[in-house]
């Protein structure tokens, strides 16, 4: 296998990461009521209230929260399924550098503009809307996070350009 074939199965690699777990992140968004039941159980099995009270009231209190929201108001709902609509809409936008990694690069570098606007968001949002600071943490890390797989990906990118100007003109018959 050549090096730029290596390269360019590395790129698409780690797209395919990338793209999986921001579907993941979006598919999660849909079910929300359910989840938080499902996980408040789980945690409640696990010994967390003990160890981790804080976040046992914080998981109760957005359960309760959802429960209402679904029984009473379940139109508010409709802004989750936007999210995890608008994270698939995304996972898409990710074909034309999986297909045209040079080409393409402005949407890995839109995407870890993007990653880098989680933060100011958390900490200027999250207060807000009553969100506690370590959970605007957890937030922002999906932004630490998700710009790792984006950078590696750019800097491949970039060698795979590099290796492209660098390649001699075709001879001419």
């Amino acid at each position: 296998m050549s090096d730029r074939a290596a390269l360019l199965k590395g790129i698409r690699a780690w797209l395919g990461f990338f793209v999986v777990c921001l579907v993941l992140s979006g598919a999660t968004a849909f079910p929300l009521v359910h989840e938080l039941r499902w996980a408040e159980e789980l945690l409640g099995h696990l010994s967390f209230p003990q160890h981790l009270p804080g976040l046992m009231e914080w998981i109760e209190r957005v359960r309760r929260g959802l429960d209402t929201a679904d029984a009473d108001y379940p139109f508010l709902l409709y802004g989750t399924d936007w999210l995890a609509f608008a994270h698939l809409v995304i996972a898409v936008a990710f074909y034309g550098p999986y297909r045209d990694p040079v080409r393409n690069i402005w949407v890995v570098e839109f995407s870890m503009i993007a990653c880098a606007g989680i933060i100011p968001l958390a900490l200027i949002c999250g207060p807000l809307r009553g969100i506690p600071f370590w959970w605007s943490v957890i937030d922002m890390s999906f932004g630490v996070f998700g710009v790792i797989p984006l950078y590696v990906v750019r800097r491949k990118i970039k060698r795979l350009e590099s290796m492209a100007v660098g390649d001699p003109a075709p001879a001419v018959a």
